[in-house]
């Protein structure tokens, strides 16, 4: 199978993606933080030094999607339409689950734009607490969904 990110030298290449038609692409990634009682409890009372934990995350996470282009070498820039961002706490396990949905019209998809989005205001949390818990772990980054392009839709099953 030939990488696409690889061209006939076996260099890196960036894709062509000028053949293609323009469609709808939606895409949604989730990943979840894990942490001490005293930090969750910091992150959902906002209640952090740095101000709102999870009113930052939520521009992180937007930001994060906007300048995926700039952070992966092989993507292209996109146009994004839609970034929505999720924040579900789970008081049982001292965790937060961070959902980031992004949509486009265009020629290629916004799957790395979802889970850039995800990463990046995992991370925002992680450095917004830290002064109270290093311990914390960031884990379960994955694509939960996308839609159009050529390869159809994708729906992870758990």
């Amino acid at each position: 199978m030939q990488l696409t990110h690889l061209n006939e030298h076996n260099n890196p290449t960036m894709v062509d993606v000028s053949p293609k038609e323009i469609s709808q692409r939606e895409a949604y990634a989730s990943g979840i933080i894990s942490m001490s009682k005293e930090a969750f409890e910091a992150a959902i009372n906002d209640r952090g030094k740095k101000g709102s934990i999870t009113q930052t995350a939520i521009i992180a996470a937007i930001m994060g999607s906007k300048k995926t282009s700039e952070l992966i070498p092989m993507c292209h820039p996109l146009m994004l339409s839609k970034v929505n961002v999720d924040i579900n706490p789970d008081s049982s396990s001292y965790s937060i689950k961070l959902g980031v949905l992004v949509k486009c019209e265009g020629k290629t998809g916004v799957e790395m734009e979802a889970i850039t989005g995800v990463s990046i205001g995992l991370l925002t949390i992680y450095d917004m607490l830290k002064a109270i818990d290093k311990s914390m772990s960031i884990s379960e980054i994955k694509l939960e969904s996308k839609r159009g392009g050529k390869s159809g839709d994708f729906h992870r099953q758990n």
